[in-house]
């Protein structure tokens, strides 16, 4: 079963990173166990060059996992299958909530984050998927739910009760 997944979009410093950071103990704290996934627009090497994982996809593995005594690392080949709810689909099964960042172009329900210092205008509209706004902005998207930068406890019980619309 694919776990709900909310994706946290907005302009570079807007504090999306922050935000999701202080909103993960909230909702662990409600028992939930949480994973994330996070879009770079840039390269970054994932594995180190000659060592047995990475021998091992350049060998030609679609997947490979490292395993150590508190944690453990998959390289998986990215394909086709690039946005957040085909990833949570196939690799996040174990956990009740994914909060991904970035993705602004992808399927699914997004919460934009939007300073007013910042000086740019939404990254997002309604019609992309937006379902809530975390901002200083009370004009911007009325129609939507609001929550300060803060109100992670609002926030959360937001997420928890949300009902995707069909």
């Amino acid at each position: 079963m694919t776990p709900p997944v909310f994706i946290f979009v907005g302009h570079s410093n807007s504090g999306k990173t922050t935000l999701i950071e202080r909103l993960i103990p909230e909702l662990t704290r409600r028992g939930l166990r949480v994973a994330t996934i996070k879009h770079a627009h840039h390269k970054v090497h994932l594995d180190t060059e000659g060592k047995d994982s990475w021998r091992y996809k350049n060998a030609g593995a679609a997947l490979s996992m490292l395993v150590t005594t508190n944690a453990l690392q998959l390289v998986a080949d990215a394909g086709e299958q690039r946005d957040p709810l085909q990833l949570a689909r196939r690799f996040l099964g174990e956990a009740d909530m994914v909060l991904a960042e970035g993705f602004s172009h992808a399927p699914g329900p997004k919460i934009e984050i939007l300073r007013r210092a910042l000086g740019k205008p939404p990254r997002c509209e309604v019609s992309d998927g937006l379902i809530a706004i975390a901002t200083d902005c009370p004009e911007v998207y009325p129609e939507l739910p609001h929550f300060t930068l803060d109100d992670l406890e609002t926030l959360a019980e937001f997420l928890l009760r949300y009902t995707p619309q069909t």
